[in-house]
């Protein structure tokens, strides 16, 4: 059967038409025939990341980006990813931007979730996730570094200012003489130290002999001590305190009338009777001063003894 010169042209332009929809399709990332997964990721910043960036697991490459579009109402970033392989990944395993190194772009890792068996499939979305490169820790790192060190300098600028105030002509010329002084000083005391020295030398015996009899000092020192804990001083002091709480004791009884002393203290009608005795007892002494003979009767011619008068009580003063 013979085909006719319409159909072959229009196979040819069919065929033309579908080679041209695969080639431009396959310039722009995309295979008409390709079988693999896909997965999509949102993120609010993918900074570096472009698309045909490798798509990796511990390492190894299993995929690409093959997309990257901005969602209008959010203004986030929509990343679509396109797995090569037919390896089980759960949904809740991550998908993070990190950077491999100083000269590549940044790249996508996965960090699949073995524990979880609910697999995505292809469509599904990944939990997004960043993490920081060298070049951004160290920015972050020496971000307040920098904050604090800007301060520092400032500071600095505003110390020197004030100094410079400070030091005016006057004030420097007292300080050169200041330190012309102490030049002095130092000077003079290099002289007391080398004056010391050669003293110390000097008197090296004597200094011996000092420190020799502060060590028979101490030894005898220690001497007494032990002289005075052969003693027994404690037992003395403890005789001493039994001694002290005796004469306490009798203390306290005499306050508490106790005893003769406690109720010549205490008790007024002893204290009467003793004033009462002695007042008659001194009137006793005065009747024999004036009235010997009525005591003592030495007669040679044979006289009476007088009657005895008692004597008149001494009327008190008022």
């Amino acid at each position: 059967m013979k085909i006719s010169r319409e159909v072959k042209t229009a196979i040819l332009v069919i065929g033309s038409i579908l080679l041209f929809f695969w080639g431009y399709s396959f310039l722009k990332g995309k295979n008409l025939f390709d079988t693999s997964r896909k997965f999509y990721v949102v993120y609010d910043n993918v900074e570096g990341l472009v698309p045909a960036a490798a798509v990796t697991i511990n390492g190894l490459t299993v995929g690409k980006v093959s997309a990257i579009t901005i969602q209008d109402k959010t203004g986030k970033l929509l990343v679509e990813i396109q797995m090569d392989n037919d390896l089980p990944i759960s949904k809740s395993s991550t998908a993070s931007i990190y950077e491999p190194g100083f000269i590549g772009g940044k790249q996508i890792a996965i960090n699949p979730n073995f524990q979880d068996s609910n697999f995505a499939q292809s469509g599904d979305y990944l939990k997004p996730a960043v993490i920081l490169g060298l070049t951004a820790s160290l920015e972050k790192n020496l971000a307040p570094i920098q904050e604090k060190l800007n301060n520092v300098l400032e500071n600095a600028d505003k110390l020197m200012i004030n100094i410079n105030e400070i030091l005016d002509a006057r004030t420097k010329s007292n300080l050169r003489q200041t330190v012309t002084q102490l030049n002095e000083t130092m000077a003079n005391f290099n002289s007391v130290s080398g004056n010391l020295d050669k003293m110390l030398a000097d008197n090296k015996d004597k200094l011996g002999t000092a420190v020799t009899n502060l060590d028979k000092t101490t030894g005898n020192f220690a001497k007494i001590s032990e002289d005075l804990e052969k003693a027994k001083l404690g037992e003395t002091v403890e005789n001493l305190e039994k001694t002290l709480a005796s004469v306490n004791k009798m203390v306290a009884d005499m306050e508490s009338g106790k005893g003769t002393m406690g109720k010549l203290m205490k008790d007024d009608a002893m204290y009467n009777n003793l004033s009462k005795a002695s007042k008659e007892l001194e009137l006793l002494l005065q009747d024999v001063r004036l009235h010997p003979t009525r005591y003592v009767n030495v007669s040679m011619f044979g006289k009476k003894e007088k009657p005895y008068v008692a004597p008149k009580e001494e009327q008190p003063k008022k």
